[in-house]
Parts: structure tokens; C-alpha cells; sequence
């Protein structure tokens, strides 16, 4: 079949390449080109139409071939299919089965682990209860005790204090009196110190002024004549010769 659409289009390349005749629509055509073009279809047909009428003959036959098989594997693919879903459901009830089954034992086994946590979780508060109770009556004990002791030492204490309270007190008066005493005292000195300061500043005086007079005695001795006597210096006597008298014998 293939040769004789490849001929047909030989043919129609010739027609649309050939020349045309003028004023009309014909054309000039290879006459031997488009013979042998047409005898190559002509050869060729009826081998393919032999074909062809042979595929229509066994139309019918290949049409029913087709359903039979198709109903085949039809047939075949509904019996996998349901064989497929038998199977699927028994593993599916199986899994199930299973599943349930581990479940009632992680139930009974939840179950079995909770009633022992729960036992040992009262014994353990009983204990821890009964151990809080003894604590507290130990340490209610203990603060009574020591309530009491310290009741006892603030007692003690308070005593003391107050004794202490007195002490203070006469110390307190002693310490004035001291101090009173250490003033009258240092006063006392004070004076005795000004007075032995003055008696000494007296006597200092005294030396001055006879150191005084001697000096100017012998001054006048020297030059022979009236001494100067200084500002605030007592005028020295003399004596027959013209000498400064010495009150003290010099």
C-alpha cells in the first residue's frame, strides 16, 4: 500500500509542476512518466486490496479473537482481583486479630504496672506520712524545748541586764565623781604652777635688777662720772668717793 501513495504522489508533484497550456486550464504532461506511474499503481493494487479484503473477510474473526480474549482477561483479572481482596481481607483480619490481641496484652499489662505503681505509690505515702508525723511530733518536741530554754535564758538574760543596768549606773556616778575630782585637782596644780612661775619670775627680777645696778656701777667706775641710769631703773646711790653704792655689798 505503501508504493501506491508514493506513486500518487509522484503524480500529483508532476501535475503541479507541469506546464500549462494557454488560454485554458489544461497542462503538458510527461506521457510516459504518468504511464509507467500508472502502471506501478495499477500493479500494486490488487496485492494490497487482496490484503485489505482479507483483513475484512476476518474482520468478524479478529473482532471476536479480541473479545474472547478480552473476556479472558477480563475474567481472569475479575477472578485476581477478587482473589487479590480475599486475600487482602484475611491479612487484613489477621493484622486486625493480631493488633487487638497485642493491645489486650499492652492493656493488661498497663493495667498490671498501674495497680503496682499505685500500691507502691500509697505504701510509699503511708511511709512518708507516718515519717512526717514523727518529724513534726519531734520538731514540735524540740520548738516546746526550746521555747522554753529561751524563755529561760531571756529570764536569765533580763537579770543580768538589770544588773548590769546598776553597774553602769554607779560606775557612771564614780566616773563623775572622778572626773569632778581630777578637775578640782588640776586646778589646784594650775594655781600652784602660776604661783611657783611668779615666784620665780620675782626672783628673776630681782637678779636683773641687781645685774642692772653692777653694770652701772661700773660704767660710772670707768668713766668717772654720773652713771645713765636706764628708764624703769631705780637711780644707784653712791658713796662719798663717787662711786654706785652696792646693796648688796659688791
Amino acid at each position: 500500500m505503501y508504493k501506491v501513495f508514493e506513486a500518487i504522489d509522484e503524480l500529483v508533484t508532476i501535475l503541479e509542476e507541469a506546464r500549462g497550456v494557454p488560454m485554458t486550464s489544461g497542462c503538458v504532461v510527461p506521457r510516459g512518466d504518468v504511464l509507467e506511474l500508472l502502471d506501478e499503481v495499477r500493479d500494486a493494487l490488487p496485492t494490497e486490496v487482496d490484503d485489505a479484503q482479507d483483513v475484512l473477510d476476518r474482520k468478524d474473526e479478529i473482532v471476536g479473537a479480541a473479545e474472547h480474549a478480552a473476556e479472558s482477561m477480563l475474567s481472569k483479572a475479575r477472578l485476581d482481583a477478587e482473589t487479590m481482596v480475599a486475600d487482602a481481607r484475611a491479612e487484613a483480619e489477621r493484622l486486625v486479630a493480631e493488633a487487638a490481641a497485642h493491645a489486650d496484652r499492652l492493656v493488661a499489662d498497663a493495667q498490671d504496672e498501674a495497680d503496682r505503681v499505685a500500691a507502691a505509690g500509697r505504701a510509699e505515702y503511708e511511709d512518708l506520712v507516718g515519717r512526717s508525723r514523727d518529724e513534726a511530733d519531734r520538731m514540735t518536741q524540740a520548738g516546746r524545748e526550746s521555747y522554753e530554754r529561751a524563755v529561760e535564758e531571756g529570764r536569765f538574760e533580763q537579770g543580768r541586764l538589770v544588773s548590769q543596768t546598776e553597774v553602769v549606773q554607779a560606775a557612771r556616778t564614780e566616773s563623775a565623781r572622778i572626773l569632778d575630782a581630777t578637775a578640782e585637782e588640776a586646778a589646784r596644780q594650775r594655781a600652784e604652777c602660776d604661783a611657783y612661775v611668779d615666784g620665780k619670775l620675782g626672783e628673776f627680777e630681782d637678779l636683773l635688777s641687781h645685774t642692772l645696778r653692777t653694770v652701772g656701777k661700773g660704767r660710772v667706775h670707768l668713766r668717772g662720772g654720773m652713771p645713765a641710769v636706764p628708764a624703769g631703773v631705780a637711780a644707784p646711790a653712791f658713796d662719798g668717793h663717787g662711786a654706785p653704792f652696792d646693796y648688796d655689798g659688791a
